[in-house]
């Protein structure tokens, strides 16, 4: 088979800017540009109009609230299961075992086409978060893990978010696929570097630090917080650089007014322009991404290709690959012990950066390589 036909299936796509969104664009495109014909399936959002190189098919969807800042999908519509049947894809791959599970079930007959699922999110995470009543949560659990097990294939980011699928009772075997980034390697230009210090005041002698991500409290961004209460009591000059949004954005205000750190923090906001982004990594000395709720860390990868090294937190799925004082810098997961590290690692400003060039050797992974994989994958389960 030299052209095949190929749907990716996700609960969210941009205009939501996450991990896995950006993850399904980044497919599609690479995909596009070798033997496929993709189609990106996705929910509805209100007066987006899709211009790209691929097909997108969008159904209808309903708010989920400003909480969980996504819309749910409503995968049952017939007009929307007769206009995918009529795709025939030759294989289809979920990224979300929610509602794209649901419609991919709905559509795989006659014939039964070979079926993928990454799983990407600590979903157990999710449903404790947001299922307060233990028995609902304990039937959403069981949804999710029976379209976990339904499909042909099962892909994991990582190793650690391979034995967390399995700490929630899936058994089966996964395969481990890597995400990339969509950044060239390489720092941005120094104009651009200069114009972003001299917006935010930022000295070239004064360590800047960057959190890029969701501005929601399970991101550990209050363990973020309470670091830059432990450096300030230690007397290290520092700026903390807040890249996002989120719902927890304005107590995260004002959480760090109650603890004194405001005048050292900046929260820029979301940044959609994936260049300008690169000049905030460029720039900064240090990524600080506590975060063990994610999987995989696309985040690391993207400070990587600029040269900038992070610092993650022991055994978590972000910090795998990473090598204390090598081509990461690693804490335990108490503010004491990150600013610890942090004071360490400035203490050198020319080893830290050291550290950041062999985070470009060692962890930088583009996405065309990373989507390279996952097709040749493809062709051998079709071959199958």
């Amino acid at each position: 088979m030299s052209s095949f036909s190929v749907g990716l299936f996700n609960d969210s796509f941009p205009p939501i800017i996450d991990g896995v969104a950006q993850t399904v664009k980044n497919y599609a495109e690479n995909l596009n540009r070798k033997d496929c014909h993709v189609t990106v399936v996705t929910p509805k959002y209100r007066g987006i109009e899709d211009h790209y190189p691929f097909d997108v098919v969008r159904y209808p969807s309903l708010p989920a609230g400003a909480r969980v800042g996504y819309r749910v999908g409503i995968p049952f519509g017939p007009e929307t299961i007769r206009k995918l049947r009529a795709r025939h894809f030759d294989i289809m791959h979920i990224h979300a075992p929610f509602a794209s599970s649901v419609l991919v079930k709905t559509i795989n007959h006659r014939p039964k086409v070979p079926t993928v699922l990454t799983y990407h999110t600590r979903f157990d995470l999710d449903l404790k978060k947001r299922v307060p009543n233990a028995a609902m949560r304990k039937v959403a659990m069981k949804f999710m893990l029976e379209n976990v097990k339904a499909v042909d294939e099962v892909w994991v980011v990582s190793s650690a978010s391979g034995r967390f699928l399995e700490d929630i009772g899936y058994y089966g075997s996964w395969r481990v696929m890597e995400n990339g980034t969509d950044f060239v390697r390489g720092v941005a230009p120094a104009e651009r570097i200069a114009a972003l210090r001299e917006k935010y005041d930022l000295k070239e002698d004064v360590p800047t630090l960057l959190f890029v991500g969701r501005m929601m409290w399970y991101k550990n961004i209050r363990l973020i917080l309470d670091t830059c209460a432990v450096l300030k009591q230690n007397g290290m000059p520092f700026r903390m650089l807040f890249v996002g949004e989120g719902y927890d954005l304005p107590s995260m205000r004002q959480y760090a007014q109650e603890i004194g750190v405001q005048d050292n923090i900046t929260f820029v906001g979301p940044i959609r322009d994936r260049d300008y982004l690169r000049v905030f990594y460029s720039t900064a000395d240090l990524f600080f991404f506590p975060s063990t709720y994610d999987t995989c860390g696309i985040v690391v990868k993207e400070a990587a290709a600029c040269n900038c090294p992070s610092l993650l937190l022991r055994e978590s799925a972000a910090a795998e690959g990473a090598v204390h004082k090598i081509s990461g810098f690693l804490a335990e997961e108490s503010p004491v012990s990150c600013a610890h590290t942090i004071i360490d690692a400035c203490s050198n400003r020319a080893a830290m950066r050291a550290v950041g060039l062999r985070a470009a050797e060692d962890l930088y992974l583009t996405w065309a390589d990373a989507v390279d994989r996952a097709y040749m994958r493809y062709r051998e389960i079709l071959k199958r």
